[in-house]
């Protein structure tokens, strides 16, 4: 295999990414690759405490454009410190989502444009993104159920995004769906309303494709 590859997994709130990931992450160890999860935001010391501001309930005067800034910073850090030296010694990563969240969230949801989003990119990701990238599309009134359940089981407060009402999980979900049709080759729709396992296996097979035509290069 070449030097490392690059996985993201993307999704609404409560898709069901999360649990896919170390589903992918267990599939990945046991044929034998060597996995690093980058969080997002997160990953990092410097990310955790953005991951903290960003998250937090209280913190509902946050700028969208202030938002937009705070997870480019973590995710330049991210890539700095865990991502590019796992690729550079042939690792697999897998990141709970990249920038084609911020492009859905903050770009469609937030309404700040493509282009805003795209410029700070630039900047702060230096071209790197995924070579694969797993959408697990949901209808939003799904995923936001599925979400708040969630958090009662783990008595957990809502996170700020969680707030948010459905018209804004709706521009979410229609910015997925649109890089998809942008980018085929790289973002592969995964119907969440799959059960669990199923989801793991066809999930799995995916990279299995993908690994199969790098070896082939």
């Amino acid at each position: 295999m070449r030097n490392g590859i690059f996985i993201s997994l993307e999704g609404i709130d409560g898709s069901g990414k999360t649990t896919q990931l170390e589903r992918l992450r267990l599939n990945l160890v046991k044929s034998g690759h060597s996995v690093v999860v980058a969080q997002e935001p997160g990953g990092t010391r410097l990310g955790r405490r953005i991951r903290e501001i960003l998250l937090d309930a209280a913190n509902q005067d946050l700028r969208p454009i202030s938002e937009l800034l705070l997870y480019f910073a973590s995710r330049s850090q991210n890539i700095d410190e865990v991502i590019i030296p796992a690729l550079e010694t042939c690792k697999v990563v897998i990141s709970d989502r990249f920038t084609d969240a911020t492009l859905a969230y903050q770009g469609h949801g937030r309404n700040l444009g493509i282009e805003t989003v795209r410029t700070i990119e630039r900047i702060a990701c230096r071209g790197i993104q995924p070579d694969l990238t797993l959408l697990l599309d949901i209808d939003p009134k799904i995923g936001v159920q599925r979400a708040l359940a969630r958090n009662e089981t783990a008595t957990q407060d809502e996170s700020r995004m969680e707030r948010e009402d459905h018209e804004f999980f709706c521009r979410v979900r229609d910015g997925y769906l649109e890089l998809a049709a942008q980018e085929p080759n790289r973002i592969k729709i995964v119907d969440a309303r799959k059960p669990v396992d199923e989801l793991e296996t066809e999930i799995f097979a995916t990279v299995e494709a993908l690994f199969s035509t790098f070896d082939a290069e």
